[in-house]
């Protein structure tokens, strides 16, 4: 699991980047944040980036996803 609940973009978006960049196809990861700009940066970037992404919790104060590389995966 990857805990951004204490960053704030743009490193939270720079430590998740890393992060799924090291995954192979098939792995999940999980991430927790709670930055207004990461909420809307990590999820938009994973997702142009050929990740699924489910959300597993979106509440006011944490949104909490799992991502999975695919096959199809840019990064």
């Amino acid at each position: 699991m990857l805990d951004l609940t204490a960053e704030r973009c743009p490193m939270a978006l720079l430590l998740a980047k890393r992060a799924t960049h090291a995954l192979k196809k098939g792995e999940k990861m999980e991430i927790h944040m709670t930055d207004a700009g990461a909420r809307q940066d990590i999820p938009r970037y994973l997702s142009t980036q050929g990740m699924a992404i489910e959300v597993l919790m979106d509440s006011h104060h944490v949104l909490a996803i799992t991502v999975t590389k695919g096959d199809n995966c840019l990064c």
